[in-house]
């Protein structure tokens, strides 16, 4: 497996770039951990019955070598002590492979053949960059096509040898470009304290009760 615990320094600063404007969702929720996190965790949730009616499915979370300076803010999650755009997408990344370990952890207490998988694109030129010309510079130099970005996830999808509980990147330039291989998330990632925790949280703001025995029901 690839290690992706550390940026270099080249990296970090070009990591810095991210310049997402602060925004809310309609429910309310800061728009970066809203969309990517909390927007997953409900659908999932909600799709939940289907899902393990599909004999061998996977669920399948793109996170981003980003989650390397993530840090979930408990008191924070919706920027109501500040906002900063990379660490907001960063912790939204980190949120996403949380997710999924402690996604695969309760399915496999649950007996079921569905695995929970994660991915990521590497840097990848798409529309996450339209905010920030900088990131759009480097991109002519660091970025590859959306359609190798595309590879992690298929490969996390498709591959019949995937296990749970695995994610899948670029194999070169610390994991920024080339073709998929599994890959090792920071420590932070595996995190299972703060996994229990997040997903509990989740739950609350978002009103889905997971379920693996029953249709999830929606608080109102």
């Amino acid at each position: 497996m690839v290690p992706t615990g550390t940026l270099s320094n080249s990296e970090s600063e070009l990591f810095s770039l991210i310049s997402h404007p602060f925004g809310l969702t309609e429910q309310g929720f800061e728009s970066q951990f809203g969309v990517n996190h909390l927007g997953h965790f409900a659908l999932t949730g909600l799709l939940l019955d289907v899902v393990l009616d599909t004999p061998q499915s996977r669920i399948v979370t793109v996170s981003s070598v980003a989650h390397r300076f993530g840090k979930i803010e408990f008191d924070n999650l919706n920027a109501e002590k500040g906002y900063r755009a990379n660490g907001a997408y960063g912790q939204s990344k980190l949120a996403n492979l949380l997710f999924t370990y402690e996604l695969q952890s309760k399915l496999q207490d649950a007996g079921s053949d569905t695995i929970a998988t994660a991915s990521h694109p590497g840097w990848t030129e798409t529309n996450l960059q339209q905010h920030s010309g900088g990131l759009r510079f480097f991109n002519r130099f660091f970025a590859q096509a959306p359609d190798m970005g595309a590879l992690p996830t298929l490969r996390a999808a498709t591959d019949q040898d995937v296990l749970g509980g695995s994610c899948y990147g670029p194999s070169r330039r610390f994991g920024m470009v080339g073709y998929p291989r599994r890959v090792e998330s920071n420590a932070r990632s595996h995190d299972m304290g703060v996994a229990s925790d997040l997903w509990e949280i989740s739950e609350e703001m978002t009103g889905v009760q997971y379920s693996f025995n029953r249709q999830p029901e929606v608080q109102v």
